[in-house]
């Protein structure tokens, strides 16, 4: 009976939520000049970006958690509070759009690191697919940026690993530099393997976001640019690839 009582909250809530939707759309639409399901008007993409802009920025400043999308409408310059919600839909569908504008920048600078090092036994080589390709991007993006600290949030946050793993997952490049990697680690537990991969990850998004929220408050950081910041961070996680393992207490 319980069951049936959940799967009936669970219907009716999304139906609430479809329904939401449409009515944000359809005054979205009509705000846009359009009707529902019309031709997009040029200004559509802009209105998209100008969305993006500002929820990466606010995100990455205030927590993904502490941004509403009423208050990423007026930073985007959007009168209308149903703007977000009509181009995206639920906050997540949001962060995971903000995330993913990124992705391909990134993916096509570890394909070009990856056909590089194709076929070294360097672990440094490989290291170095894991941390450059995300630091010659933000140095593309030039100053303030704030990828760096959105990446940092999500990667620590445990309800929102899934969406970093699943972007990460989709990357052919990335698939390719773990892989060559491993090759150069054949003798490292897998209990080893799996804890260091996790510490590898939080540490090279943490040290990023490090050096952007230097950057954005006007203070000198740690390294004079990203491609040194780079080579500090590959030289730290091939010491920490490398560190020897010890058993467990008692184990």
């Amino acid at each position: 009976m319980l069951d049936l009582v959940e799967h009936t909250r669970q219907v009716v809530s999304r139906g609430n939520q479809r329904g939401a939707l449409a009515v944000a759309r359809r005054t979205q639409a009509e705000h846009d000049g359009g009707a529902p399901g019309a031709r997009p008007v040029p200004r559509g993409q802009a209105t998209r970006e100008a969305i993006l802009d500002a929820a990466e920025r606010l995100f990455a400043e205030h927590g993904v958690d502490n941004v509403s999308h009423r208050q990423i409408s007026a930073a985007a310059g959007q009168g209308n509070n149903a703007a977000v919600t009509y181009h995206f839909g639920a906050a997540a569908d949001l962060v995971q759009a903000v995330v993913a504008r990124h992705a391909g920048a990134v993916e096509e600078l570890r394909a070009l690191h990856l056909a590089r090092v194709q076929g070294s036994t360097e672990l440094r080589d490989w290291v170095d697919g894991l941390v450059r390709p995300t630091a010659q991007h933000l140095q593309q993006l030039g100053n303030p940026t704030w990828y760096a600290r959105l990446s940092a949030q999500l990667a620590a946050d445990p309800r929102r690993h899934a969406l970093v793993v699943e972007t990460a997952m989709r990357s052919p490049s990335l698939r390719g530099i773990v892989d060559g990697l491993q090759t150069c680690l054949p003798d490292l537990p897998a209990a080893a393997r799996a804890e260091r991969s996790d510490m590898v990850r939080l540490l090279v998004t943490h040290v990023l976001a490090e050096r952007e929220t230097a950057l954005a408050e006007g203070r000198r950081p740690a390294r004079a640019s990203w491609s040194d910041c780079a080579d500090g961070l590959v030289d730290a996680l091939v010491g920490l690839w490398l560190a020897p393992v010890r058993s467990p207490a008692g184990g």
